[in-house]
């Protein structure tokens, strides 16, 4: 689904009064998650002359406002009318637990979603699988460019880093341009990639998912929270897919110069948490996701969040569930389900 823009009709007071000039031309600013609409008004003031005259005097403000947010695929199905015992703001999630299966909340989740950057998860588990030499340096190209969604990127095309570099970024910091150069260098190039994205979500049994790049930016990749569990299942047993997710900055030297990353998630760095692996995802399509694998009072959870309204709501979703769990009488079993 295309991004929508929205054009925002503005008023113009005593235009027949005043001339507002070249100027006062109304336009379009992008901004990284939504559009923004920017006008020119004139407000008039009535200032008395002398003669008992009136004078219309105009000055120019810039008005900004927010355009209306691009329904996701979960809104438009219906699927946030769910409502659950926890008030989760996502209108998907499931938490299970991961040595013994438990399930222990569940929300639509075999509702099949957009996934958005969840997908770097198959990605970086198919790169650690295939053995390639993690030291290959990786040119950066036009071809890993984005020209879905027009996302901004900071590896410029010409970027040079090594294939170990490209995946820690992807997974650390969700970037695009690394993960479809490691796609696109894949043996057999990106189709043959995406095939082997399809061909491990099938061994999973991740029977409702598929993947048609290896970014997310596309809404074709789509999912369920008990696919996605059974991705991060497995993914949390691979060492370098658990030390890249979680790793809270990393700096590469691109050039002469070193660049930093942070990771896209700030329970990263939050005490209160211990989590083994974990990826953020967002298009407007998707709404705001999240999984994780966390040990929560001494077990091993495995959550999915998918769908969440709000920039932040999905990190709340995950508070709500901790502090739950964690007042939950020690091997207590409490399945809350919801259904749509």
């Amino acid at each position: 689904m295309n991004r929508f823009v929205h054009s925002i009709a503005v008023s113009l007071l005593a235009l027949s009064l005043v001339p507002l000039g070249a100027n006062a031309e109304t336009h379009i600013v992008k901004k990284k998650h939504g559009e923004v609409a920017k006008s020119s008004r004139v407000s008039k003031t009535f200032v008395a002359g002398a003669r008992g005259n009136t004078v219309v005097k105009a000055s120019r403000r810039s008005v900004v406002r927010l355009a209306p947010a691009v329904p996701s695929y979960g809104q438009l199905a219906g699927l946030h009318q769910t409502s659950d015992d926890l008030d989760l703001k996502s209108s998907v999630a499931l938490v299970l637990d991961q040595d013994t299966n438990e399930v222990l909340l569940r929300k639509n989740d075999s509702a099949v979603l957009p996934i958005a950057s969840l997908t770097k998860l198959m990605t970086g588990l198919v790169m650690s699988e295939a053995k390639l030499p993690m030291d290959e340096m990786i040119t950066i190209t036009d071809d890993d460019v984005d020209t879905e969604k027009h996302s901004s990127s900071r590896l410029r095309v010409g970027t040079t880093l090594s294939r170990e570099e490209l995946m820690h970024l992807a997974l650390m910091s969700s970037e695009n341009r690394a993960a479809h150069a490691l796609g696109r260098t894949y043996p057999g190039g990106l189709s043959a990639f995406v095939d082997a994205m399809n061909t491990k979500a099938q061994l999973l049994g991740m029977k409702d998912t598929k993947y048609v790049e290896p970014t997310g930016l596309s809404s074709k990749n789509q999912s369920s929270a008990q696919d996605l569990a059974r991705l991060v299942g497995t993914a949390a047993r691979d060492p370098l897919l658990r030390e890249f997710t979680t790793s809270p900055s990393h700096q590469v030297a691109v050039g002469s110069r070193m660049m930093e990353f942070h990771t896209t998630n700030r329970l990263v760095k939050n005490p209160a948490w211990d989590i083994g692996l974990q990826k953020t995802g967002f298009i407007n399509e998707a709404g705001q996701c999240l999984v994780m694998e966390a040990k929560i009072a001494g077990r091993k959870l495995i959550m999915v969040f998918l769908d969440s309204a709000g920039k932040l709501s999905r990190i709340g979703d995950a508070e709500r569930v901790r502090k739950w769990v964690e007042t939950q009488m020690p091997g207590a079993t409490v399945v809350r389900q919801v259904s749509s």
